[in-house]
């Protein structure tokens, strides 16, 4: 692989492209080849979270899947925190039975994010998607032992260019989401935030990827 996009609701099947699409569990596209699936803060019903769960848990034991999420918190919906926390932390749990890496929607709730990973002792990575903060929480993440995903926030803001480039070279992904612009759009403005050709840029998240995505296979 040449890109790796770490996060994208859309397949654009290029050969030169990873890409991890998100999937949920009762949407299931089974014509993608690499995905991650999860329940999205969003969608919870309590209704349907043991059997959405039953449907994560089975992929999550097939090779095509490499990670679990979206999940997390979003203090901004509706949906009581408590049953966002309950619904993440079974996640979690997933996460580590099957060794798979976490991909983690937060919005206003970082600090009980990095709480839960410290009760729970998560050894699953767990990667924070669409970093739009600031060097200092950005500095706690990282110290908590979570890797960080760019994107869109990237593009678009420029203030985020020394949180970027503060963030070690072993502890970062960059991906699409939802945006219109292609992940080598993103790889051209990181390596020139980072300092970095191209060449470079493919090689650290190369060695991210098979660190956080090829430990369940060592």
């Amino acid at each position: 692989m040449e890109f790796f996009n770490f996060h994208t609701h859309q397949f654009t099947n290029q050969p030169d492209i990873l890409e991890l699409v998100n999937q949920y569990p009762l949407e299931f596209d089974a014509s993608i080849p690499f995905y991650s699936i999860g329940i999205h803060p969003w969608h919870i019903k309590e209704n349907q979270i043991e059997g959405e769960l039953k449907i994560i848990e089975e992929k999550l034991q097939t090779q095509n899947c490499l990670a679990i999420g979206e999940c997390g918190l979003d203090k901004r919906i509706e949906i009581p925190l408590n049953l966002q926390v309950e619904v993440f932390e079974k996640q979690l749990a997933l996460a580590e039975k099957y060794k798979k890496p976490v991909v983690i929607h937060c919005v206003a709730a970082f600090q009980e994010v990095i709480e839960i990973k410290k009760k729970l002792k998560i050894s699953a990575p767990m990667i924070i998607h669409g970093y739009s903060k600031n060097n200092q929480l950005a500095e706690q993440l990282i110290v908590a032992g979570f890797y960080i995903s760019f994107g869109k926030y990237l593009l678009r803001n420029p203030d985020l260019k020394t949180v970027f480039q503060n963030i070690p070279n072993d502890r970062f992904f960059l991906e699409t989401d939802t945006m219109e612009e292609n992940i080598q759009q993103v790889y051209e403005l990181a390596s020139g935030y980072k300092a970095l050709n191209l060449k470079e840029l493919q090689s650290i998240i190369s060695s991210n990827y098979k660190r956080v995505f090829e430990r369940g296979e060592e």
